[in-house]
């Protein structure tokens, strides 16, 4: 019994310096099983350390005298190819549990010959017949199994599974530190390695691109079937799949998942990694995410957050198709490989954002060029210089204009309907400082009183019937700009009376509202009235007269503009003939003189009308005296044929039935003639005349 004493303490003696020279696992118990031998006959010796959790194990080291070495490319001192066995798939589950076992024949053992697992039939096929199995011990609990085979069977007593407990007792602190020191080489060397992670993700700003080049340089520290990224939404509702690789996928991963599918989605949104040993067993099939992971053949699955900035924004995530695969030591280093894709993911955020802004700023340069072209459009269409006229009296209005129009002054402009009163405004306004904001026009003269505060002021939801939503006024709408208000003199003594306050204070309050509005707009108005006389026969406010008498500009009738008339024309018959598709037919010498003789009570308005009529009957050559219909030299209404007189209110129809017949009465009846007079051919004139009921 001492010569046995002896042997064991001098296998744990050769066990203690293996350890220490640090020799593989394949040499580790060369030593240990030659000493142990004289003891304890074995054909073969195996040492099995139990992982954390006690689920699972991993091979330490083994020795054969006789028979293969089983395990040569799955010890757990290689982490990179180190198996995890699960224990309850093995016959020696029990001494896992501290309970040693001897077993006499593997091939009629029940424990061994349910043919589940294929590694106890290698013992088997090796040749391997009986063995004992006793518990590793340390700190009173039990951290693996030692094993003793042999080729024969029934080759081990009572005796021999003795003196195996007694050498798993002394060895078992041995084994403790041997696979301590293999964790801390396997983790000190998967750490130091992460510097490729960086590499791999440095190539592109785009993670999606690099990934798989990623998953390239992971797969050695972190063994997986598959691995992905995925992003929580900014609804935080939904996962996003920025990239995945898949050695073997069997279904198709969705690019959009809900949160709540998952029944660890609290873990996720926590940023809690999440460790599933045997999805089968832990996953809820009810849940669609679940049952995807399920469906898909994983079963070892870890994911670890993505934080991105103080919250979690997504995960990485790894899996392996067999249970048992990961443990706390992958979670740590999925950790240090997320830590490198969330600063990944933030730069290519930032990357995307840098292109948007600068996208935005593109946009925001090409509409800044577009306004300053927009306004130079309408600086060009509404400025001064769009006042076409060379007239003395029109000049000094348009200086008077130029001068107030920097300030904020309120301006009254003057003359008789048709003169370009809101032109002049809309110029005043464009060359103001209030250029940029609004310009609103309001013809106080073309809406009924009981509408005019209302389109004002505004109005609230219910303040009278039919107000069925709250509605800003115009003067809301022109804030920071210019509020035009034409024909001035036809508001109420009501309304004059809230515009004159409005005047004053610069606030008013809506129809049927009590919150007070700031009304920061210029104000511009016009009048076809001698606003004097009006307050002098009691029509209009003499306190208001004087808020709106600040600047006036009188503009001039057109009969007093001389041969601003011609310039005026000739401008319509190219605008007009343009937008009608006439070209520019020019005005005959008899037009001209027509058009200078007339005194034009409509003024600019009244040549326009009379332009575009003219357009519609030439069809083509010179614009004719006749086809104008302006009645005779220097006559007004009093000299016009009585068909014409009152022929404001008349449609352009009539206008060119009256024209042909009078044109027909002056050529004598004579419809060649008639033609001539009107620029027409004989067919167009016929046409002209079977329409009108004149053939």
């Amino acid at each position: 019994m001492a010569e046995d004493r002896d042997d064991l303490l001098g296998a744990v003696a050769a066990l203690a310096r293996a350890a220490d020279d640090d020799l593989p696992p394949d040499r580790l118990l060369a030593g240990f099983s030659a000493r142990l031998a004289a003891s304890l006959p074995h054909d073969r010796l195996v040492v099995a350390h139990l992982d954390e959790g006690g689920r699972t194990f991993t091979i330490v080291a083994e020795q054969a005298a006789r028979g293969p070495l089983l395990h040569r490319e799955h010890y757990s001192g290689d982490f990179a190819r180190a198996e995890r066995y699960v224990v309850d798939d093995w016959g020696i589950r029990d001494a896992f549990g501290g309970q040693p076992l001897r077993v006499d024949d593997f091939g009629h053992d029940p424990r061994f010959t349910d043919g589940t697992n294929p590694h106890e039939r290698r013992l088997w096929d090796a040749g391997f017949r009986s063995g004992v199995v006793a518990p590793l011990g340390a700190d009173r609990r039990v951290v693996g199994v030692l094993v003793a085979m042999s080729l024969a069977p029934a080759a081990y007593g009572d005796a021999d599974l003795h003196r195996v407990q007694e050498a798993a007792a002394l060895i078992a602190p041995i084994v403790e530190t041997v696979v301590l020191r293999q964790r801390e080489r396997r983790r000190h060397t998967r750490l130091a390695a992460l510097g490729s992670v960086s590499r791999a993700l440095g190539a592109s700003l785009n993670v999606r691109e690099v990934f798989e080049r990623l998953a390239a340089t992971v797969r050695p520290l972190l063994d997986f079937d598959f691995l992905g990224v995925a992003l929580i939404s900014a609804s935080g509702r939904e996962i996003e799949m920025l990239a995945e690789v898949d050695d073997a996928p069997t279904v198709a991963t969705p690019d959009r998942i809900p949160l709540e599918d998952f029944s660890f989605a609290e873990a996720i949104e926590r940023g809690d990694p999440v460790l599933v040993h045997d999805a089968a067993a832990e996953l809820d099939r009810g849940k669609p995410g679940d049952r995807l992971i399920v469906e898909g053949g994983g079963r070892s699955v870890l994911g670890v957050p993505l934080w991105l900035g103080e919250a979690a924004g997504g995960a990485l995530y790894a899996g392996k198709r067999r249970p048992y695969w990961f443990d706390a030591s992958d979670v740590e280093i999925a950790a240090a490989v997320a830590a490198q894709v969330s600063v990944a993911v933030l730069h290519q955020r930032l990357a995307g954002e840098q292109r948007r802004l600068a996208h935005a700023e593109g946009r925001a340069r090409r509409l800044e060029a577009r306004v300053a072209s927009l306004r130079t459009e309408l600086g060009e269409r509404f400025g001064f210089e769009a006042v076409i006229g060379r007239a003395p009296a029109l000049r000094d209005a348009l200086t008077r204009a130029t001068k107030v129009a920097p300030t904020d002054t309120t301006v009254l402009v003057t003359g008789e309907s048709g003169t370009g009163k809101e032109l002049v405004a809309r110029a005043i306004h464009a060359a103001s400082l209030r250029a940029d904001g609004p310009f609103v026009a309001v013809n106080c003269a073309a809406l009924p009183e009981t509408l005019l505060e209302s389109e004002l002021f505004g109005h609230e939801r219910g303040a009278f019937t039919g107000a069925e939503r709250q509605r800003p006024g115009r003067f809301e709408l022109a804030q920071g700009g210019t509020l035009f208000l034409d024909e001035i003199a036809e508001l109420s003594p009501a309304t004059q009376a809230k515009l004159l306050r409005v005047l004053q204070e610069r606030r008013f309050e809506r129809v049927g509202g009590t919150a007070t509005l700031v009304a920061d707009v210029r104000l511009v108005t016009a009048t076809n009235r001698e606003l004097e006389r009006e307050v002098e026969a009691g029509r209009f406010r003499e306190d208001l007269f004087y808020r709106l008498h600040v600047f006036v500009v009188h503009l001039p009738p057109l009969r007093e503009r001389g041969e601003d008339v011609l310039l005026l024309a000739d401008h319509f018959v190219r605008t007009l003939g343009a937008r009608m598709g006439r070209g520019e037919p020019g005005l005959a010498r008899d037009a001209r003189e027509a058009l200078l003789a007339h005194r034009w009570p409509g003024n600019i308005r009244e040549l326009q009308n009379a332009i575009e009529r003219a357009l519609i009957v030439s069809e083509g050559g010179l614009i004719t005296a006749a086809q104008l219909g302006l009645g005779g030299p220097r006559g007004g209404e009093r000299d016009r044929p009585a068909a014409l007189a009152g022929s404001a209110n008349r449609s352009l129809p009539d206008w060119e039935r009256q024209i042909v017949a009078d044109a027909l009465e002056r050529a004598g009846g004579n419809r060649s003639r008639a033609a001539r007079l009107l620029g027409l051919t004989r067919s167009q004139l016929y046409t002209r005349l079977k329409r009108y009921g004149l053939a």
